[in-house]
C-alpha cells in the first residue's frame, strides 16, 4: 500500500490512467494505492472547486507578493497585512490566510538573528555620565517627550560609514539623522541641530534625550548643545541596550533590510542613497503592528489630529493610544 495521503494517491491514480501505456483500471488502481474507487471519483468531480479555489489563491498571493516586495524592503506576515490595507483600495486579509499562503507557494518570511559581534566601540566612562531618566517609560509621556539617540556602522568596501539618528519614542518617527564618514563628534551635534531646525517647535520643556554612555555623549560639546537647546539629558546604564531598546531595534532592523544592498556599495555616496531612502520608507510606509498598524508619520498625523488615514472597519481611535499623562514628570 502507497503510504501518502490520499489527494497525492488520487494525483498518482489521474497520472497512471492518462499514460497511454497503462492497463490497469480504477478499481485495481485503488486497490494498490489503499483508497476507495467511489472516493476517488468524487476527487475527480471536485476539480472545478479545486481549480477555482487554486486560482483565487494564485490572485491572493499575487498581492501578497507586491506587498512583500514593496519598496524593494521583505517583510513579515503582519508587515504584509499593513500594505494591503493601505492599498487604493484597501485590501483586508487575515494574517492566518497570508501565512497558508506564504506557506503553500514558499514565500519565506525574513526573521532577524542576534548578532554575533561585538559593538565596534565600548563606550569610554567619563565623569560627565547623566543619570538614567527614562527607567524604560518609552511610551507614557506622549509624542515628543522621550527622544533616543544612537550612532551605528554601515560596512561597505572594507571600510565604514557612520549613521547618527534621533527617534521619537512614542510615535517610533526618526525625527533627524546625519551620516558621516569619519566618528568625529561633528555629525552627533550636527543631528541635534537639524532636530531642532526641523521639529523645535514641538519640543517641550521637559522633553528628554536619551542615548548611551558613548564618548560623543560625554562629550562637553554634545552636553552644552543639549541644554542650550533645553533639553533634558539621560543616559542608559553602562552595556545596558535595553534601556535604549526602540533604537536598538530600529538600526537591528535597518541593517536586516539593507545588508545585501550595502554589500554592493564601494562608495560613501552609495551608502547614502541607501540611507535616504531607507528612512523615508520607513517614516513614511514603514507600518508597525504597534502603531495602530500606521507608519511613523502616518501615527503622529492620526494622534495629532484623531483622524485615522484608512478607510477600514472597526477602526481605531486616538484615544485608545494617547493614554499618555503629559503633565507628569520625567524623574
Amino acid at each position: 500500500m502507497i503510504k501518502n495521503s490520499p489527494t497525492v494517491k488520487f494525483e498518482l491514480i489521474s497520472q497512471m490512467l492518462a499514460d497511454e501505456n497503462n492497463v490497469m483500471s480504477v478499481t485495481e488502481l485503488c486497490r494498490i494505492a489503499g483508497v476507495s474507487r467511489s472516493g476517488y471519483y468524487r476527487w475527480v468531480d471536485a476539480a472545478p472547486v479545486r481549480n477555482a479555489r487554486e486560482n483565487t489563491d494564485r490572485a491572493d498571493f499575487e498581492l501578497i507578493l507586491s506587498a512583500y516586495h514593496k519598496r524593494g524592503y521583505t517583510k513579515g506576515a503582519r508587515g504584509i497585512y499593513m500594505c494591503l490595507i493601505h492599498m487604493s483600495p484597501p485590501v483586508v486579509m487575515n494574517l492566518k490566510k497570508i501565512r497558508r499562503l506564504m506557506d503553500k507557494y514558499s514565500l519565506k518570511c525574513p526573521v532577524r538573528k542576534a548578532n554575533p559581534y561585538r559593538r565596534m566601540a565600548k563606550a569610554i566612562k567619563t565623569n560627565h555620565v547623566a543619570q538614567y531618566l527614562l527607567d524604560r517609560k518609552f511610551t507614557e509621556f506622549g509624542p515628543r517627550m522621550v527622544l533616543l539617540t544612537d550612532i551605528t556602522y554601515l560596512p561597505y568596501n572594507g571600510t565604514f560609514a557612520f549613521l547618527s539618528t534621533i527617534l521619537d519614542a512614542f510615535t517610533r518617527q526618526v525625527l533627524a539623522y546625519v551620516m558621516s564618514d569619519s566618528l568625529e563628534v561633528d555629525f552627533v551635534l550636527e543631528t541635534v541641530d537639524q532636530l531642532i531646525k526641523k521639529h523645535g517647535v514641538s519640543l517641550k520643556t521637559e522633553t528628554l534625550i536619551n542615548s548611551d554612555q558613548g564618548s560623543h555623549y560625554t562629550s562637553c560639546s554634545f552636553i552644552q548643545l543639549i541644554k542650550d537647546k533645553g533639553l533634558r539629558q539621560s543616559m542608559s546604564h553602562r552595556g545596558n541596550c535595553w534601556d535604549n531598546a526602540p533604537q536598538e531595534s530600529f538600526f537591528g532592523h535597518m541593517k536586516d533590510h539593507i545588508k545585501t544592498k550595502l554589500n554592493g556599495c564601494t562608495e560613501y555616496g552609495q551608502v547614502k542613497e541607501i540611507i535616504d531612502d531607507y528612512i523615508d520608507y520607513y517614516n513614511r510606509e514603514r507600518y508597525q503592528w504597534q502603531l495602530a498598524k500606521l507608519s511613523p508619520d502616518e501615527f503622529y498625523e492620526f494622534i495629532t489630529t484623531g483622524i485615522y488615514p484608512l478607510p477600514i472597519p472597526n477602526a481605531p481611535t486616538a484615544k485608545k493610544y494617547l493614554n499618555a499623562d503629559t503633565s507628569k514628570d520625567i524623574s
